[in-house]
Protein backbone atom coordinates (compact mmCIF):
# COMPACT_ATOMS: atom_id res chain seq x y z
CA UNK A 1 0.00 0.00 0.00
CA UNK A 2 3.05 2.37 0.91
CA UNK A 3 4.20 1.72 -2.36
CA UNK A 4 1.07 2.68 -4.28
CA UNK A 5 1.23 5.60 -1.91
CA UNK A 6 4.73 6.58 -3.47
CA UNK A 7 3.84 5.54 -6.74
CA UNK A 8 1.00 8.37 -6.46
CA UNK A 9 3.38 11.23 -4.84
CA UNK A 10 6.25 10.73 -7.67
CA UNK A 11 2.89 11.40 -10.38
CA UNK A 12 2.05 14.54 -8.54
CA UNK A 13 5.87 15.76 -8.11
CA UNK A 14 6.21 15.41 -11.77
CA UNK A 15 2.79 16.67 -12.41
CA UNK A 16 3.62 19.75 -10.86
CA UNK A 17 7.33 20.32 -12.16
CA UNK A 18 5.70 20.16 -15.83
CA UNK A 19 2.97 22.60 -14.85
CA UNK A 20 5.36 24.97 -13.03
CA UNK A 21 7.49 24.82 -16.30
CA UNK A 22 4.30 25.00 -18.41
CA UNK A 23 3.45 28.12 -16.50
CA UNK A 24 7.03 29.67 -17.57
CA UNK A 25 6.69 29.24 -21.29
CA UNK A 26 2.99 30.14 -21.17
CA UNK A 27 4.31 33.53 -19.09
CA UNK A 28 7.03 34.17 -21.98
CA UNK A 29 4.49 33.81 -24.80
CA UNK A 30 1.53 36.39 -23.20
CA UNK A 31 4.67 38.40 -21.23
CA UNK A 32 7.80 38.42 -23.82
CA UNK A 33 10.72 38.52 -21.72
CA UNK A 34 10.29 41.10 -19.00
CA UNK A 35 6.61 40.03 -18.56
CA UNK A 36 7.64 36.57 -17.80
CA UNK A 37 9.79 37.22 -15.19
CA UNK A 38 6.52 39.55 -13.23
CA UNK A 39 4.23 36.71 -13.79
CA UNK A 40 6.73 34.03 -12.73
CA UNK A 41 6.74 36.03 -9.26
CA UNK A 42 3.31 36.65 -8.82
CA UNK A 43 2.79 33.05 -9.27
CA UNK A 44 5.28 31.89 -6.55
CA UNK A 45 3.96 34.49 -4.35
CA UNK A 46 0.36 33.38 -4.54
CA UNK A 47 1.69 29.60 -4.31
CA UNK A 48 3.93 30.50 -0.99
CA UNK A 49 0.43 32.79 0.07
CA UNK A 50 -1.95 29.68 -0.39
CA UNK A 51 0.06 27.30 1.40
CA UNK A 52 0.75 29.57 4.20
CA UNK A 53 -2.97 30.60 4.89
CA UNK A 54 -4.90 27.86 3.41
CA UNK A 55 -3.29 24.33 4.87
CA UNK A 56 -4.80 24.55 8.11
CA UNK A 57 -8.11 25.05 7.48
CA UNK A 58 -8.20 22.93 5.09
CA UNK A 59 -6.84 19.99 7.48
CA UNK A 60 -9.47 21.25 9.73
CA UNK A 61 -12.85 20.64 7.19
CA UNK A 62 -10.93 17.63 5.82
CA UNK A 63 -10.30 15.78 8.93
CA UNK A 64 -14.00 14.08 9.08
CA UNK A 65 -13.29 12.93 5.38
CA UNK A 66 -11.88 9.23 4.20
CA UNK A 67 -8.51 10.17 3.30
CA UNK A 68 -8.26 8.45 -0.21
CA UNK A 69 -11.65 10.23 -1.84
CA UNK A 70 -10.10 13.08 -0.25
CA UNK A 71 -6.53 12.71 -1.93
CA UNK A 72 -7.86 10.80 -5.24
CA UNK A 73 -10.55 13.90 -5.62
CA UNK A 74 -7.78 16.76 -5.17
CA UNK A 75 -5.99 15.38 -7.92
CA UNK A 76 -9.08 15.21 -10.38
CA UNK A 77 -9.38 19.06 -9.43
CA UNK A 78 -5.83 19.76 -10.21
CA UNK A 79 -6.32 18.02 -13.30
CA UNK A 80 -9.25 19.89 -14.45
CA UNK A 81 -7.34 23.21 -13.60
CA UNK A 82 -3.53 22.02 -15.66
CA UNK A 83 -6.35 21.64 -18.59
CA UNK A 84 -7.91 25.37 -17.97
CA UNK A 85 -4.64 26.54 -17.77
CA UNK A 86 -3.65 25.20 -21.29
CA UNK A 87 -6.83 27.62 -22.60
CA UNK A 88 -5.23 30.82 -20.96
CA UNK A 89 -4.87 33.40 -23.51
CA UNK A 90 -4.10 36.44 -20.67
CA UNK A 91 -1.79 37.18 -17.53
CA UNK A 92 -5.05 37.97 -15.14
CA UNK A 93 -6.41 34.38 -16.02
CA UNK A 94 -3.50 32.33 -14.99
CA UNK A 95 -3.59 33.58 -11.03
CA UNK A 96 -6.91 32.63 -10.35
CA UNK A 97 -6.45 28.95 -11.95
CA UNK A 98 -2.68 29.22 -9.66
CA UNK A 99 -4.24 30.36 -6.88
CA UNK A 100 -6.75 27.43 -7.04
CA UNK A 101 -4.36 24.72 -8.15
CA UNK A 102 -1.83 25.29 -4.89
CA UNK A 103 -5.06 25.51 -2.36
CA UNK A 104 -5.60 22.01 -4.01
CA UNK A 105 -2.07 21.19 -3.36
CA UNK A 106 -2.12 22.81 0.33
CA UNK A 107 -4.75 20.51 0.53
CA UNK A 108 -3.22 17.21 -0.89
CA UNK A 109 0.07 17.55 0.28
CA UNK A 110 -0.61 17.26 4.49
CA UNK A 111 -3.21 15.19 4.30
CA UNK A 112 -0.55 12.58 2.33
CA UNK A 113 2.25 13.01 4.45
CA UNK A 114 0.20 12.79 7.90
CA UNK A 115 -1.45 9.32 6.33
CA UNK A 116 1.99 7.62 5.78
CA UNK A 117 3.13 7.46 9.65
CA UNK A 118 -0.10 5.55 10.43
CA UNK A 119 0.55 3.32 6.97
CA UNK A 120 3.96 2.19 8.15
CA UNK A 121 4.09 2.07 12.20
CA UNK A 122 7.56 0.69 12.68
CA UNK A 123 9.44 3.65 13.02
CA UNK A 124 12.36 2.64 10.72
CA UNK A 125 10.43 1.92 7.68
CA UNK A 126 9.15 5.04 7.87
CA UNK A 127 12.34 6.78 8.16
CA UNK A 128 12.88 4.60 4.73
CA UNK A 129 9.57 6.38 3.70
CA UNK A 130 10.66 10.19 4.50
CA UNK A 131 13.94 9.42 2.80
CA UNK A 132 12.86 8.30 0.14
CA UNK A 133 9.81 11.08 -0.29
CA UNK A 134 12.74 13.48 0.07
CA UNK A 135 14.78 11.99 -2.82
CA UNK A 136 12.03 11.83 -4.96
CA UNK A 137 10.83 15.41 -4.51
CA UNK A 138 15.31 16.61 -5.17
CA UNK A 139 15.08 13.82 -8.59
CA UNK A 140 11.71 15.60 -9.72
CA UNK A 141 13.39 19.10 -9.33
CA UNK A 142 16.57 17.40 -11.74
CA UNK A 143 14.45 15.58 -14.25
CA UNK A 144 11.41 17.62 -14.41
CA UNK A 145 12.93 20.51 -17.12
CA UNK A 146 14.78 17.44 -19.07
CA UNK A 147 11.23 15.59 -19.44
CA UNK A 148 9.74 18.62 -20.53
CA UNK A 149 12.32 19.61 -23.07
CA UNK A 150 12.97 16.13 -24.69
CA UNK A 151 8.30 16.66 -24.59
CA UNK A 152 9.07 19.81 -26.53
CA UNK A 153 10.95 18.33 -29.22
CA UNK A 154 7.35 16.51 -30.11
CA UNK A 155 4.82 18.47 -29.16
CA UNK A 156 4.13 22.50 -28.87
CA UNK A 157 4.43 24.24 -25.17
CA UNK A 158 0.68 23.84 -24.61
CA UNK A 159 1.12 19.82 -24.48
CA UNK A 160 3.11 20.43 -21.26
CA UNK A 161 -0.49 21.36 -19.21
CA UNK A 162 -2.12 18.28 -20.90
CA UNK A 163 0.82 16.12 -19.62
CA UNK A 164 0.69 17.69 -15.92
CA UNK A 165 -3.09 16.86 -16.39
CA UNK A 166 -2.42 13.26 -17.18
CA UNK A 167 -0.23 12.95 -14.42
CA UNK A 168 -2.58 13.85 -12.07
CA UNK A 169 -5.10 11.27 -13.40
CA UNK A 170 -2.61 8.27 -13.19
CA UNK A 171 -2.09 9.47 -9.11
CA UNK A 172 -5.92 9.72 -8.71
CA UNK A 173 -6.78 6.07 -10.48
CA UNK A 174 -3.18 4.94 -8.17
CA UNK A 175 -4.94 6.37 -5.01
CA UNK A 176 -7.89 4.47 -5.71
CA UNK A 177 -6.60 1.22 -5.58
CA UNK A 178 -4.80 2.09 -2.56
CA UNK A 179 -5.81 0.79 0.57
CA UNK A 180 -5.17 3.67 3.26
CA UNK A 181 -5.82 3.42 6.83
CA UNK A 182 -9.42 5.36 8.42
CA UNK A 183 -8.45 8.55 10.12
CA UNK A 184 -8.62 8.50 13.97
CA UNK A 185 -10.99 11.64 14.89
CA UNK A 186 -11.31 13.90 17.57
CA UNK A 187 -13.94 13.86 20.13
CA UNK A 188 -16.98 15.48 18.14
CA UNK A 189 -18.39 18.74 19.66
CA UNK A 190 -15.15 20.76 19.44
CA UNK A 191 -15.59 24.40 18.65
CA UNK A 192 -13.80 25.08 14.60
CA UNK A 193 -11.79 27.07 15.85
CA UNK A 194 -10.15 24.78 18.68
CA UNK A 195 -9.63 22.09 15.50
CA UNK A 196 -8.35 24.68 13.60
CA UNK A 197 -5.84 26.02 15.91
CA UNK A 198 -5.07 23.16 17.95
CA UNK A 199 -2.14 21.97 15.43
CA UNK A 200 -0.25 25.05 16.15
CA UNK A 201 -0.79 24.54 19.64
CA UNK A 202 0.74 21.35 19.73
CA UNK A 203 3.63 22.21 17.48
CA UNK A 204 4.19 25.58 19.49
CA UNK A 205 4.25 23.57 23.13
CA UNK A 206 6.55 21.43 21.72
CA UNK A 207 10.27 21.79 22.65
CA UNK A 208 11.93 19.54 19.69
CA UNK A 209 9.36 21.34 17.25
CA UNK A 210 10.24 24.72 18.29
CA UNK A 211 13.63 23.64 17.63
CA UNK A 212 12.48 22.46 14.34
CA UNK A 213 11.16 25.37 13.22
CA UNK A 214 14.27 27.19 14.01
CA UNK A 215 16.27 24.71 12.04
CA UNK A 216 13.79 25.34 8.97
CA UNK A 217 14.14 29.38 9.47
CA UNK A 218 18.00 28.68 9.57
CA UNK A 219 17.70 26.87 6.29
CA UNK A 220 15.49 28.70 4.33
CA UNK A 221 17.96 31.73 4.32
CA UNK A 222 20.74 30.42 2.57
CA UNK A 223 18.99 28.06 0.76
CA UNK A 224 16.89 30.81 -0.54
CA UNK A 225 19.82 33.01 -2.17
CA UNK A 226 20.98 29.01 -3.74
CA UNK A 227 17.23 29.51 -5.49
CA UNK A 228 17.00 32.82 -6.10
CA UNK A 229 20.39 33.96 -7.16
CA UNK A 230 22.16 30.40 -9.06
CA UNK A 231 21.19 31.53 -11.97
CA UNK A 232 22.93 35.67 -11.40
CA UNK A 233 26.12 34.27 -10.04
CA UNK A 234 26.48 31.56 -12.68
CA UNK A 235 26.54 34.04 -15.18
CA UNK A 236 28.57 37.11 -13.66
CA UNK A 237 31.23 34.34 -12.94
CA UNK A 238 31.50 31.57 -15.23
CA UNK A 239 29.93 32.76 -18.32
CA UNK A 240 25.64 33.46 -19.38
CA UNK A 241 25.50 30.66 -21.80
CA UNK A 242 23.56 29.13 -19.10
CA UNK A 243 25.82 25.76 -18.50
CA UNK A 244 27.20 27.26 -15.66
CA UNK A 245 23.76 27.24 -14.23
CA UNK A 246 21.84 23.87 -15.20
CA UNK A 247 25.15 23.05 -13.98
CA UNK A 248 25.40 23.97 -10.69
CA UNK A 249 21.69 22.95 -10.05
CA UNK A 250 22.34 20.05 -10.92
CA UNK A 251 24.87 19.44 -8.42
CA UNK A 252 22.70 20.99 -5.71
CA UNK A 253 20.23 17.71 -6.43
CA UNK A 254 22.27 15.25 -6.55
CA UNK A 255 23.32 16.32 -3.43
CA UNK A 256 19.76 16.71 -2.14
CA UNK A 257 18.98 13.36 -3.15
CA UNK A 258 22.57 11.60 -1.36
CA UNK A 259 21.84 12.98 1.97
CA UNK A 260 18.33 12.39 1.67
CA UNK A 261 19.03 8.75 1.09
CA UNK A 262 21.76 8.50 3.98
CA UNK A 263 19.26 9.72 6.71
CA UNK A 264 18.04 6.05 7.46
CA UNK A 265 21.32 5.11 8.14
CA UNK A 266 22.61 8.19 10.28
CA UNK A 267 19.66 8.12 12.38
CA UNK A 268 20.20 4.74 13.27
CA UNK A 269 23.50 5.44 14.71
CA UNK A 270 22.78 8.88 15.74
CA UNK A 271 19.45 11.34 17.24
CA UNK A 272 17.06 13.47 14.85
CA UNK A 273 18.05 16.22 16.47
CA UNK A 274 21.96 15.55 15.57
CA UNK A 275 21.37 15.11 11.80
CA UNK A 276 18.85 18.00 11.37
CA UNK A 277 21.13 20.95 13.77
CA UNK A 278 24.24 19.38 12.20
CA UNK A 279 22.74 20.08 8.14
CA UNK A 280 21.58 23.16 9.68
CA UNK A 281 25.13 24.34 10.83
CA UNK A 282 26.73 23.47 7.62
CA UNK A 283 24.05 25.44 5.46
CA UNK A 284 24.76 28.12 7.91
CA UNK A 285 28.89 28.14 7.31
CA UNK A 286 28.77 27.07 3.98
CA UNK A 287 28.00 30.33 2.76
CA UNK A 288 31.28 31.41 4.26
CA UNK A 289 33.48 29.62 1.62
CA UNK A 290 31.82 31.57 -1.19
CA UNK A 291 34.39 34.73 -1.25
CA UNK A 292 37.25 31.93 -2.05
CA UNK A 293 35.18 30.37 -4.77
CA UNK A 294 37.17 30.94 -8.28
CA UNK A 295 36.73 27.41 -10.63
CA UNK A 296 33.67 26.13 -11.55
CA UNK A 297 34.44 22.45 -10.02
CA UNK A 298 34.61 24.57 -6.64
CA UNK A 299 31.38 26.11 -7.14
CA UNK A 300 30.08 22.92 -8.39
CA UNK A 301 31.35 20.70 -4.65
CA UNK A 302 30.03 23.81 -2.90
CA UNK A 303 26.48 23.28 -4.33
CA UNK A 304 26.68 19.26 -3.86
CA UNK A 305 27.51 20.09 -0.29
CA UNK A 306 24.48 22.49 0.34
CA UNK A 307 22.03 20.08 -1.36
CA UNK A 308 23.17 17.78 0.86
CA UNK A 309 23.27 19.59 4.52
CA UNK A 310 19.68 20.70 2.93
CA UNK A 311 18.35 17.43 2.93
CA UNK A 312 20.03 16.60 6.26
CA UNK A 313 17.47 19.10 7.74
CA UNK A 314 14.17 18.62 5.63
CA UNK A 315 13.81 14.80 5.67
CA UNK A 316 13.53 13.54 9.48
CA UNK A 317 11.10 16.50 10.68
CA UNK A 318 8.19 13.67 10.00
CA UNK A 319 9.43 11.89 12.61
CA UNK A 320 9.57 14.29 14.83
CA UNK A 321 5.87 15.07 14.08
CA UNK A 322 4.38 11.85 13.78
CA UNK A 323 6.18 11.46 17.70
CA UNK A 324 4.87 14.49 18.87
CA UNK A 325 1.02 13.73 18.34
CA UNK A 326 -2.04 11.46 18.46
CA UNK A 327 -3.17 9.61 15.25
CA UNK A 328 -6.22 11.57 15.11
CA UNK A 329 -3.97 14.90 15.52
CA UNK A 330 -1.47 14.06 12.80
CA UNK A 331 -3.49 15.98 10.04
CA UNK A 332 -3.68 19.05 12.39
CA UNK A 333 0.40 19.03 13.39
CA UNK A 334 1.51 18.15 9.79
CA UNK A 335 -0.76 21.14 8.30
CA UNK A 336 0.98 23.37 10.98
CA UNK A 337 4.61 21.91 10.19
CA UNK A 338 3.67 22.80 6.07
CA UNK A 339 2.35 26.27 6.81
CA UNK A 340 5.29 27.44 9.44
CA UNK A 341 8.42 26.17 7.00
CA UNK A 342 6.21 28.12 4.07
CA UNK A 343 5.92 30.83 6.06
CA UNK A 344 10.01 31.19 6.55
CA UNK A 345 10.59 30.62 2.63
CA UNK A 346 8.31 33.54 2.21
CA UNK A 347 10.47 35.89 4.30
CA UNK A 348 13.55 33.55 2.76
CA UNK A 349 12.92 34.40 -0.95
CA UNK A 350 12.44 38.14 -1.22
CA UNK A 351 15.15 38.67 1.49
CA UNK A 352 17.66 36.58 -0.44
CA UNK A 353 16.59 38.68 -3.79
CA UNK A 354 16.80 42.53 -2.34
CA UNK A 355 20.03 41.56 -0.20
CA UNK A 356 21.51 40.05 -3.85
CA UNK A 357 20.52 43.57 -5.09
CA UNK A 358 21.06 45.58 -2.48
CA UNK A 359 24.61 43.77 -1.14
CA UNK A 360 25.68 42.24 -4.30
CA UNK A 361 25.43 38.15 -4.36
CA UNK A 362 28.59 36.93 -2.73
CA UNK A 363 28.01 39.49 0.69
CA UNK A 364 24.57 38.52 1.07
CA UNK A 365 24.86 34.72 0.60
CA UNK A 366 27.50 35.53 3.36
CA UNK A 367 25.22 37.27 5.66
CA UNK A 368 22.09 35.19 4.85
CA UNK A 369 25.08 32.02 6.10
CA UNK A 370 25.63 34.27 9.03
CA UNK A 371 21.93 34.99 9.81
CA UNK A 372 21.23 31.04 9.30
CA UNK A 373 24.29 29.74 11.45
CA UNK A 374 22.66 32.48 14.31
CA UNK A 375 19.48 30.63 13.94
CA UNK A 376 21.05 27.14 14.32
CA UNK A 377 22.82 28.17 17.60
CA UNK A 378 19.44 29.20 18.49
CA UNK A 379 17.68 25.76 17.36
CA UNK A 380 20.59 24.11 19.84
CA UNK A 381 19.05 26.25 22.68
CA UNK A 382 15.55 25.92 22.10
CA UNK A 383 15.58 21.66 21.60
CA UNK A 384 16.53 20.00 24.31
CA UNK A 385 18.90 16.75 23.67
CA UNK A 386 16.31 15.07 25.88
CA UNK A 387 12.41 14.03 24.62
CA UNK A 388 11.41 14.32 28.02
CA UNK A 389 9.69 17.63 28.99
CA UNK A 390 7.41 18.39 32.43
CA UNK A 391 3.83 18.20 32.43
CA UNK A 392 2.95 18.99 35.69
CA UNK A 393 -0.51 20.01 35.27
CA UNK A 394 -1.25 16.15 33.77
CA UNK A 395 -1.52 12.75 36.08
CA UNK A 396 1.51 10.41 35.71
Amino acid sequence: QFRRLFIAQVLWLFGTGLLTIALALKAFEIGGAAGAGLVLSGVFTVKMLAYVGFAPLAATLGERLPVRPLLAALDIFRLLIALALLTTTATWQIFPLVLVFYLAAAAFTPAMQATVPSLLKDEGDYTAALSLSRAAASLESLLSPLLAAAFLTLASANALFAASALTFALSAGVLAITQLPNRATNAPGQRFRDRLTRGFAIYLATPRLRGLLAANLALSLPLAWILVNSVGFAGAKFGEDGTAFTGLMAAYGIGAIIGALSVPALVRRTTERRVILTGALAMGLLPLCIPLITAYPAALALWLLIGLAGSLVLTPGGLLLARSASQSDRPAIFAAQFTLSHAAWLIAYPLAGWLGAALGLVPAFVALGVAGTALTVAAWRIWPASHAHEHPDLPP
